[in-house]
């Protein structure tokens, strides 16, 4: 191999080294911040771009893609001095990919120190109680803050989500004590609503029962009333009506004749009752005449008709 033949290799492989140095492809969702003699000069994004070699070099490369970041466990004082251990996740992208390369050194490590921080603000201004309620109020305002802060950093916060809120075991202790107690006093207080509404409904079924059998017997009494006044009516009509059947037998030919047999039978049976049932026994003085006695009776009869 002749000294032509090396030269022309050299040339070659400074060719395919510049042309390798001359030569970049940026992905999809990503910028490359390119200097030049250590000034920035140009950002490239997603596709085929060429730069001097040896003048140009890369010197950030981002992605423009949402990132999520965690944010560690850190001991916060609530309101009511209880320490508790709170952590998150946070959630950024780079709207300006030069602006995150000069704007600050990193911005990563910013966006959560400051996350950290906001979230100890928060957390002292409340009670622990209130911590546990008001996760999204919390989410919002480190959102805000962290957002103020790192929009010269050409990164925007879109979220922060509190993954835990960790109080000391004897708070934890103590709490569930509290919902233990909390939950036996509505199981009480159910209880004895049941309680209640079950002698209530015992109380209305028994007054409706009363009710019932007022009613019932009140339909009884009024039944027996009209029946007894049904009957006592159809008595009298009855009576009236052999009254009438007995006028007019009277008043009929050898109905007067008739009357005085009856009475003297009706007077005859009496006597013999009283002998039955009487050691000692009145007689009239006219016993013997028994027709003057029937001729009394019939004179009665008489003059009660003619009245």
């Amino acid at each position: 191999m002749n000294g032509t033949s090396i030269i022309f290799i050299g040339l070659a492989i400074l060719a395919i080294v510049i042309f390798i140095f001359t030569i970049k492809i940026v992905p999809q969702r990503s910028a490359y911040i390119v200097e030049r003699f250590g000034k920035y000069r140009a950002t490239l994004l997603a596709g085929f771009h060429i730069i001097i070699p040896f003048v140009d070099r890369i010197s950030y490369k981002h992605i423009l893609k949402e990132q999520v970041m965690d944010v560690a466990a850190q001991t916060c004082i609530t309101k009511d001095n209880i320490s508790v251990e709170v952590d998150g996740v946070l959630y950024l992208q780079i709207m300006d990919a030069q602006k995150a390369s000069y704007g600050i050194d990193n911005y990563r490590f910013a966006a959560t120190q400051l996350a950290q921080t906001t979230m100890r603000s928060i957390i002292g201004k409340m009670e622990l109680d209130k911590t546990f309620e008001e996760r999204e109020a919390m989410n919002s305002i480190i959102v805000d803050a962290v957002d103020r802060a790192s929009d010269p950093w050409g990164v925007k916060v879109t979220r922060y989500e509190v993954k835990n809120i960790t109080p000391p075991q004897s708070i934890k202790d103590a709490m569930e004590k509290q919902m233990r107690a909390e939950r036996e006093k509505r199981a009480n207080i159910a209880n004895s609503e049941g309680d209640m509404q079950a002698r209530i409904n015992r109380a209305e079924g028994e007054k409706q029962e009363l009710i019932a059998r007022s009613e019932g017997e009140k339909m009884r009494r009024i039944n027996e009333a009209e029946g007894s006044a049904a009957e006592i009516e159809a008595v009298a009509m009855a009576t009236a009506k052999g009254i009438r059947e007995i006028a007019t037998a009277i008043n009929a030919p050898g109905g007067q004749d008739a009357v005085n047999l009856r009475v003297a039978e009706q007077y005859i049976g009496q006597f013999g009752n009283l002998a039955k049932q009487n050691n000692t026994m009145i007689i009239p003085s006219n016993m013997a005449d028994i027709s003057s006695i029937v001729a009394t009776a019939t004179q009665v009869i008489k003059k009660s008709k003619e009245s």
